[in-house]
């Protein structure tokens, strides 16, 4: 039988559908539950009956064989790289509905759920990367629908775990390797910085390009690589990422033999997405394995402790908020009255987490993890 390009296409989109929870390939990372961290994912949708299974297929085949010969090549390649390519947008009529059933879907919605999501119920739940055409864009006829140009909002938990929290811990004690005196005036008070930390300040003070932020990258208490200087709105911190530009953490050079340091580091993969937004800083959890993060401005202003809040594959947080950060006072916290830059620091951990419910206690104990300083001059 004579086959076209197209249904071809159609053919192979429908095997990369994401699967649903008990087709033994979903990825339960992606989800929330359990009880680890406080980014709540949505309850993982239950296997569906043949009759669903069927009638959703039939209705992806009509929608996608309506759309051109060069957009499903887009979307293919989105959905079978998951993410790893960089694809364009994929822009399709946003008041298009489907219907499933009882239920009527926006088209945009219905193709995220079959390629992203299965247990997606509305668009509240997402959020558009910076990179996307249709970001910042309110009601436009056309939006974009590719998939992996949108994140799922990672929701606190309210109040938080017990478990979770714990006393601010200072970053590195004083003699820790990598650490070393700093000059840096801030309210009269100097503070230990990450050695290399005053010379990329000194950049601004030449006239050079200024960066919003410093990333660096920590293997257990040993920093690993130059501190990174980020001028563009967006970067992207990886391992491995098959078009991937930014902060490529496996072309560090690193002595470390740590069977748990290399394993962590393997699983790294696709990495972050570090965005400075209008409404603060973004972080989209672009890997496999969930990400940790502790920052002064996802909590409470009056605590006295920080949490550690855990992010699921696919899902982004808003870690820092300058307008916030520049309000907090903390007068009965050590660490904020010796340690000014930590109100201006983010903590990310890959793959394992530290605090009271983990064997770790502090960051500088975990394989991977990165310090994200923000520049607030």
């Amino acid at each position: 039988m004579f086959r076209t390009k197209r249904s071809g296409l159609v053919r192979r989109l429908w095997r990369s559908r994401a699967p649903v929870e008990g087709d033994g390939d979903a990825d339960t990372g992606t989800r929330g539950g359990g009880n680890a961290g406080c980014c709540l994912g949505k309850p993982g949708a239950s296997k569906p009956n043949p009759g669903t299974e069927a009638e959703l297929k039939a209705l992806t085949y009509s929608i996608l064989k309506k759309i051109k010969e060069k957009q499903l090549e887009v979307l293919l390649q989105a959905v079978e790289s998951r993410g790893g390519a960089r694809s364009p947008c994929l822009l399709l009529p946003g008041k298009a509905d489907a219907r499933l059933g009882q239920q009527s879907l926006p088209l945009p919605l219905l193709l995220y759920k079959v390629f992203r999501w299965p247990d997606l119920r509305h668009s509240s739940e997402l959020k558009r990367l910076s990179c996307c055409e249709s970001y910042g864009k309110i009601n436009p006829e056309l939006v974009c629908c590719n998939p992996h140009h949108m994140s799922r909002l990672c929701e606190l938990e309210s109040p938080p775990p017990p478990y979770s929290r714990y006393p601010t811990d200072f970053l590195k004690p004083p003699d820790s390797p990598g650490s070393v005196p700093a000059s840096t005036e801030t309210g009269g008070t100097a503070y230990s910085a990450p050695m290399g930390f005053s010379d990329s300040l000194a950049l601004q003070e030449r006239g050079e390009q200024p960066h919003w932020c410093v990333v660096a990258y920590w293997e257990e208490k040993t920093r690993v690589g130059r501190l990174y200087s980020v001028q563009e709105p967006s970067l992207d911190i990886f391992y491995d990422l098959p078009q991937g530009t930014g902060f490529c953490l496996g072309q560090l050079a690193s002595d470390n033999k740590s069977q748990l340091v290399q394993m962590v580091r393997a699983k790294i993969g696709y990495g972050i997405q570090l965005s400075r937004e209008p409404d603060g800083v973004w972080i989209y959890n672009r890997s496999c394995y969930p990400i940790f993060i502790k920052s002064a401005t996802l909590d409470n202003p009056d605590s006295r402790t920080l949490l550690v809040h855990k992010v699921f594959p696919g899902f982004s947080i808003k870690a820092f908020d300058f307008e916030k950060a520049g309000s907090l006072q903390r007068p009965n916290d050590h660490e904020f009255s010796q340690q000014p830059r930590t109100g201006f620091t983010v903590q990310i951990s890959f793959v394992k987490g530290w605090g009271q419910c983990y064997t770790r206690q502090f960051i500088s104990s975990c394989p991977c993890w990165l310090e994200v300083i923000f520049n607030n001059r």
